[in-house]
């Protein structure tokens, strides 16, 4: 609410006598304060590979004008990755800012202990914002709970639904508004994958073979993989959520053709909420973030889906726009979105960060300044449950992720060859191990210190390979 609509509403209720003078300075003091921090408003995709947008891959084979907006009016970071690349887990991280083995979710099952953590809606509903949520949910605790999550408008069926969020929007608000909207696509590649009707409704047939985007650079799986790997696409693709295993490259060309099709559905609902913000009196005095809670891998290295760590499934795109306070361009800043998340809203709102949260604010590279911090690394954590047997083996390894500025550490509970080390600045595509390569010792043992420091700090009970192995 800007100071020109308070001062009419101050006469209105002067002249009009709805109030004594004391309950006027009360609305103008209250009002004053809310005009201090900034509204709020978090938009999620679900199942969005970073570089699936067009301001990042071309309009060729996809359009994503409202996503491709906020990039221009903002700063996309370009190393931001999911906590853990499934779905649960990455939730509980980003409502509670902590790591997935601190929530306990490290699955798509289980609940979160309300009294071990401050979440995300409750802390900024206690520093006096008006809270709400609308769309998917898939958080480990209670969705009628608030006064756990502390969200107080809530439309969990607007999945694909934009108007409740735009109605939210539209609507003046005497404090500001703590908002996230959350949609399923482009999780409904699932069904797609599967030759199933898809959720929200079709998506039309695909073009002629020509027409179709082609095979992803990196479709092969990578040279020297981890065992622990190579068993667990087999596991996974002789299950009914991931039937790949037969794909021929027609298929695999038709379900990335669908995949950009489903990410172009649900940049128009994004568009929606955005043209109601904009014709707000609010946007001016809004940070937008736009984010997704994990990838797809979309025929990387014959993957399809979530889980696994390679960037096409754990890296997210991730956006600050503020028009006027956020500076434009893009960051190569490491940035987990799980635990950076609330440590860099509270910053930008001036509410406290809640006390031992791991994370770390993005204010300053958001606006275009050298963070007071330094951060050598990362860590991603994974736990791949959904699978089947294979060879008479059911297995279900966790896993530790450790990207730094050049190299991607990852290193499983399974398996005689337990780790993989890639050099991501010449080979982004993740398609050579060389945690055997002499060559890279130092840099393999470096990174084996990362996480054993890590786990050390932040209580992971991990075990990582030693450095004499």
């Amino acid at each position: 609410m800007n100071k020109q609509h308070l001062m009419k509403r101050r006469t209105f209720l002067k002249l009009s006598g709805l109030g004594v003078l004391t309950a006027s300075q009360s609305l103008w003091a209250q009002a004053s304060r809310a005009a201090q921090k900034p509204n709020i408003l978090l938009i999620m995709t679900d199942q969005q590979f970073a570089d699936a947008m067009s301001c990042v891959m071309g309009r060729q084979y996809i359009h994503t004008p409202n996503m491709d907006a906020l990039a221009e009016r903002g700063m996309r970071f370009t190393r931001a990755y999911s906590p853990n690349p499934l779905c649960m887990p990455m939730r509980a991280s980003l409502m509670t800012g902590q790591y997935p083995h601190k929530t306990g979710i490290q699955s798509n099952s289980g609940k979160i202990d309300p009294a071990k953590h401050h979440f995300m809606g409750k802390v900024f509903k206690e520093a006096g914002y008006e809270t709400a949520y609308f769309g998917k949910w898939h958080v480990a605790v209670n969705k009628n709970r608030k006064d756990i999550h502390g969200f107080d408008v809530t439309d969990f069926t607007a999945q694909q639904n934009p108007e409740p969020a735009a109605d939210f929007l539209k609507t003046s608000h005497l404090r500001p508004f703590f908002a996230m909207v959350s949609f399923l696509g482009p999780h409904e590649i699932c069904q797609w994958a599967r030759k199933e009707a898809v959720p929200g409704g079709g998506i039309g047939d695909p073009p002629p073979l020509n027409e179709r985007p082609p095979l992803r650079p990196n479709f092969e799986a990578p040279e020297h993989e981890t065992d622990i790997m190579t068993h667990m696409r087999k596991s996974y693709q002789a299950s009914r959520l991931f039937p790949v295993g037969d794909y021929t490259v027609d298929d695999w060309r038709r379900q990335i053709w669908g995949y950009y099709r489903l990410i172009e559905r649900v940049d128009g609902l994004i568009g929606t909420v955005l043209k109601a913000l904009d014709e707000s009196e609010e946007r001016d005095n809004t940070l937008v973030v736009f984010f997704s809670d994990h990838g797809d891998c979309h025929g990387a290295h014959r993957w399809n889906q979530k889980t696994v760590f390679y960037d096409e499934s754990s890296r997210v795109p991730f956006i600050l726009s503020w028009p006027g306070q956020i500076a434009k361009g893009t960051s190569d800043v490491l940035l987990n979105t799980g635990i950076d998340m609330m440590p860099t809203l509270c910053d930008f709102a001036g509410v406290d960060v809640p006390a031992e949260l791991p994370g770390k604010s993005l204010k300053a590279p958001a606006m275009g300044r050298a963070p007071a911090w330094q951060r050598d690394y990362i860590v991603s954590q994974n736990h791949m449950v959904q699978c089947e047997p294979v060879d008479g083996r059911l297995l279900t390894p966790h896993g530790r992720m450790v990207r730094s500025d050049r190299y991607k550490y990852c290193v499983y509970s399974e398996g005689q060859r337990r780790e993989s080390l890639v050099d991501m600045k010449n080979d982004p595509g993740e398609m050579k191990n060389l945690a055997q390569d002499a060559a890279h010792r130092k840099a393999l043992e470096q990174h084996r210190q990362y996480l054993i420091d890590w786990c050390r700090q932040y209580g992971d009970e991990f075990s990582v390979p030693s450095i004499s192995d």
